[in-house]
């Protein structure tokens, strides 16, 4: 049986108040979080704390900002990124793994060969897995690139987010199912955000006017924990992860985002339980 946790994502809810936003993810339903490096250190021991309080995980994005096209000064920075985040640890818990955008589109497969390395070397010292995303502007930003990379570092774990690939090749990848596939293949977490040919993400999952969108997401989606179960992988986990403006629009002239980020998040959540729950352990 395939165990299936979900994590709801900080991105987009670094107002509200740690314990309140902690307990609003317990009363819902999800089983950790993933944040994103935090605004403020000292906002570290209180996550840790009230995670552990609550008997909530974590897991953590990598990125590394401001400029990165001199490559060495950010090779030091990615270095000293990932140590950071490994050692958010304390209060008995860990991050369950680190999910890194990792690169950019522009730099040289040797180069990324350089990231892979730091970032397998960092994992090991940590004994904290460290995964690839799928991601626009980084390596992986592509379906086609990803598939030439995986033929070339056949070890690399992904992260998937389909929603970008749909953004960028403005399309829904009907023509690049093997690409696809073999991404799928080395997939070990899911961020279940719905993307169209014009963006990496539609207004709301919920609307009629984004069934289809929708449903190529399924379709992929479900494919990975079909491919999960052949595999006998007992636990993954995945992250709805619709995220606040600009991925959220506006209502014109206004700051009023079109739809609510945590309500679509939950929806999420909820509707995939349900359709996994027959062939899943989904809590």
């Amino acid at each position: 049986m395939l165990f299936v946790k979900f994590y709801a994502p900080r991105w987009g809810m670094e107002n509200v108040p740690w314990a309140r936003f902690l307990e609003m993810v317990k009363s819902n339903g999800f089983q950790g979080i993933e944040v994103y490096p935090l605004r403020k250190p000292e906002e570290k021991q209180e996550m840790l704390k009230g995670l552990a309080a609550r008997g909530l995980e974590f897991s953590l994005i990598h990125t590394v900002s401001g400029p990165q096209r001199n490559f060495k000064e950010y090779v030091n920075a990615m270095e000293e990124n990932l140590y950071t985040l490994v050692n958010y640890q304390s209060y008995g818990i860990k991050p369950e793994f680190i999910t890194s955008q990792t690169g950019r589109e522009y730099y040289t497969k040797e180069q990324m060969a350089i990231c892979f390395d730091i970032c397998d070397r960092i994992s090991r010292e940590a004994a904290i897995p460290i995964i690839q995303e799928t991601h626009r502007n980084k390596w992986s930003y592509a379906a086609h690139i990803v598939k030439e990379y995986l033929n070339d570092f056949p070890l690399i774990s992904l992260a998937l987010d389909f929603s970008h690939w749909v953004c960028v090749s403005e399309s829904y990848l009907e023509d690049q199912q093997d690409a696809v596939e073999l991404a799928i293949n080395h997939g070990v977490h899911l961020h279940a955000r719905v993307g169209h040919p014009q963006g990496p993400q539609v207004t709301d999952p919920r609307a009629p006017e984004n069934a289809e969108a929708l449903k190529f997401h399924l379709q992929w989606w479900d494919q990975w924990i079909s491919r999960l179960i052949e595999k006998g992988i007992r636990q993954c986990s995945i992250t709805p992860e619709f995220g606040p403006y600009p991925y959220m629009s506006y209502l014109s002239f206004t700051t009023i985002p079109v739809s609510n980020q945590w309500e679509i998040n939950c929806y999420m959540k909820d509707m995939l339980t349900r359709r996994y729950r027959e062939i899943c352990d989904t809590a």
